[in-house]
């Protein structure tokens, strides 16, 4: 019996030129560069591969050279090298561009396909449909058609929810595209069932275009319309030939003023309101359990190397299907500072202009380690931020007596500034703001978490819980303070509690004016420390650690930094906290630089700084260490110096383990809410643990007021009226 495919035609590729030089190589060239294939085989076998050759000819007539199986991985190699193929009798360019893709029978495929249009912009119909008859594709009326082809000016026309509506029903697939403009957008091409839809796009599109704003004037030429059309249509061709082009997992955009193409790479919502399913857009409210996992070495007793988170989420910042902007460098850091910036900060959405934390940003020892931050930290605002997703249980506080946290036990505000609030309200930064009192008897929106010490269920009010609520409680306002990304769950919960440790121990120090230890940062014997110091000495800046450890019992350290060289002196401050002593100073630090770049411009004569707050701007030009006393070590404590055995060597079980521990010991609850969204992966948890105090001005009865007394810093608990009138402006 004949074997059909030792009949066919088979030579090097019609892309190709091929020059054999004799005592040399075999040089086999394409538009995409030249490549050498060397040994005497392949000079013998490079003429027989001119396309008028069956491979039962070939195979017979390299017989004396080279066994059947030897000849025939030569030409598997030469064939998974898109070198070697099957050949047919046309010769034309269209072949040869097809060969160099990599497409077998492409001109039949594309073809076969009818293709309907659509435009919803200016672009005349007419003209598209011409582009695609002059590209070889059969257009057809909208009812016969196997795939779409979508011209608009703006990819989040309404009516193009009609059209993925549609395309979701039928099955059938289409390719969109926005020609008109300064930046031609081609992609994705949708094909349903198989990936992401528009409004997986649309969705992201939404988030990265103003509140209010839209589609800017046109700006084109008929040559960049014509190349925009011209452009999509060659897409949608090649698509329909099966070339991988990145269209089905993404979209490109071209930047006709500099010629700059970028891929734009886009997931499938899996709880998309369209194409996806009800239970992945639940946030899962799963037990909590904390289970053992490994850590990296050096990386903080976290789960993963720092190149693999990048690596894996890095995907996540773009600026049209990302969840966030780029990650870009703070232009405005001193070279010793690692601090990226990474979108506008959606926990602080709404408060208008006024605080340091207005961007999203990451810090770190190592640019990589800031970028890692930075991005970290733009989706842990991503997945705390209400979405209209979340898991919900309607009830007053009194129907939900059982499971219910009241949610004064972890807002912490006292009475008198409930009374007092109107005043204060007027003259305070937007996210020092106090709330009205929460009403126990409003119908209101509850969220489940999980306690990991017990394992029990509890609610608190899900405004509190995600930013953005926008249900109008006027009771409930939620912050940041414990929310982190890891990664890992585990990850991600440990780093919450430390925040939160971090942020009670200064509130106790802030508030109390209490002088505290310094901390001798020569016996750390860390280089990125030393080179730190180093570093501001040279900005004129003198820098100290404070070491704020609570009743906790976890290091946490504040790094302080005022101006030498003039009058103001600009006293900036970054808190940090870990297991490991030194980490915690390095966190502190890396901190401190990340903020710090709000001043570094600063002059004498008062100009130089950035538009802000003027709480903060009053803090930097009267704030000094002579009015602030407690800004400055305790003179009457010992240095805190650094030993080898404070570093904690275990992994990320120990910091588990340990967190639980200091939790039992001082009667805490912790209290875990898993905000990983299903579209983002990176795990992130929001934890709570009633009781510990924000670092803002929140001043009910407490620890705020026991525990110094507790730890002898205090005789007696500061009164109320007593408190630092200052309220911590970070």
């Amino acid at each position: 019996m004949v074997d059909k495919a030792d009949q066919m035609l088979l030579g090097f590729k019609r892309h190709l030129r091929v020059d054999v030089v004799a005592g040399e190589a075999v040089y086999v060239s394409s538009a995409k560069g030249t490549t050498a294939l060397e040994g005497a085989l392949i000079h013998r076998l490079a003429p027989l591969l001119d396309g008028t050759r069956t491979v039962a000819e070939i195979r017979q007539a390299m017989a004396p050279w080279a066994s059947a199986p030897r000849l025939g991985h030569m030409l598997a190699q030469l064939t998974q090298a898109n070198l070697v193929g099957l050949q047919s009798a046309s010769k034309t360019a269209a072949d040869a561009y097809w060969d160099l893709a990599g497409l077998d029978e492409a001109e039949l495929k594309t073809a076969s396909t009818p293709v309907a249009m659509l435009t919803l912009g200016d672009q005349p119909p007419d003209a598209a449909a011409e582009a695609c008859r002059a590209a070889g594709l059969t257009v057809a009326p909208d009812e016969d058609a196997g795939a779409f082809l979508v011209l608009c000016a703006d990819y989040l026309d309404p009516r193009l929810a009609e059209v993925n509506t549609g395309r979701l029903a039928d099955g059938r697939p289409w390719l969109l595209a926005a020609t008109c403009g300064p930046d031609i957008w081609i992609g994705p091409a949708f094909e349903p069932g198989t990936g992401p839809c528009w409004e997986c796009l649309a969705e992201r599109l939404r988030r990265h275009r103003c509140s209010g704003t839209h589609c800017p004037p046109e700006a084109s030429l008929p040559s960049t319309r014509a190349l925009g059309l011209q452009l999509a249509v060659h897409e949608l061709t090649k698509w329909l030939a099966g070339a991988s082009n990145g269209l089905r997992d993404g979209m490109w955009t071209l930047d006709t003023l500099d010629l700059g193409m970028t891929r734009h790479p886009l997931t499938r919502r899996p709880q998309c309101g369209a194409c996806g399913t009800h239970d992945a857009s639940v946030v899962r409210v799963a037990a909590t359990t904390c289970r053992s996992r490994g850590s990296t070495p050096g990386n903080s007793h976290r789960a993963m190397s720092l190149e693999d988170m990048w690596n894996t989420y890095h995907h996540l910042a773009d600026p049209l299907t990302g969840i966030t902007d780029p990650i870009r460098r703070d232009p405005r850091c001193p070279r010793f500072v690692h601090s990226y910036l990474s979108g506008r900060n959606l926990a602080l959405a709404g408060d208008g202009r006024g605080g340091l934390r207005q961007w999203s940003g990451g810090k770190g020892r190592t640019d990589l380690e800031a970028q890692v931050s930075a991005l970290g930290e733009a989706v842990e605002r991503y997945c705390g931020t209400r979405l209209g997703d979340e898991c919900v249980t309607l009830g007053t506080f009194g129907q939900l007596r059982g499971d219910a946290i009241h949610p004064d036990t972890c807002q912490l505000f006292h009475p008198s500034q409930y009374a007092d609030r109107e005043r204060w309200n007027a003259r305070a930064m937007p996210f020092q703001r106090i709330p009205e009192p929460f009403d126990e008897r409003a119908v209101i929106e509850w969220t489940p978490l999980r306690s990991i010490m017990t394992g029990a269920q509890r609610l608190l009010p899900t405004d509190l819980l995600y930013f953005n609520g926008g249900s109008g409680v006027p009771s409930l306002r939620a912050t940041s303070n414990g929310n982190a990304a890891g990664a890992s769950l585990e990850d991600a919960v440990v780093q919450g509690f430390l925040e939160l440790v971090e942020r009670d121990a200064v509130a106790l120090w802030w508030y109390n004016r209490t002088r505290q230890a310094p901390i001798d940062q020569i016996s750390l014997d860390d280089p990125f420390i030393a080179e730190v110091f180093d570093g501001y000495a040279e900005l004129n800046r003198a820098v100290w650690l404070l070491d704020l450890t609570s009743d906790l019992e976890i290091p946490v350290v504040a790094a302080i930094s005022h101006r030498t060289d003039k009058p103001a002196q600009d006293i900036m401050l970054g808190f940090g906290a870990h297991f490991d002593f030194r980490i915690a100073v390095r966190r502190a630090l890396t901190e401190l630089g990340q903020l710090l770049s709000a001043v570094i411009d600063a002059k004498p004569d008062g100009s130089g700084y950035p538009r802000t707050d003027e709480h903060i701007r009053r803090w930097w030009q009267e704030a000094t260490t002579a009015n602030q006393p407690y800004l400055l070590p305790d003179p009457e404590q010992p240095p805190r110096r650094f030993s080898g055995g404070e570093a904690e060597r275990g992994c990320l079980d120990t910091c588990v383990d340990r967190m639980r521990a200091v939790a039992e010991r001082r009667r805490l609850d912790i209290l875990v809410l898993d905000q990983t969204r299903a579209d983002v992966g990176m795990p992130v948890a929001k934890v709570v643990v009633p009781g510990l105090r924000h670092f803002w001005a929140r001043f009910a009865p407490g620890r705020l007021y026991d525990v110094p007394v507790e730890l002898g810093r205090l005789r007696c608990p500061t009164a109320y009226t007593e408190l630092n009138p200052i309220p911590l402006f970070l």
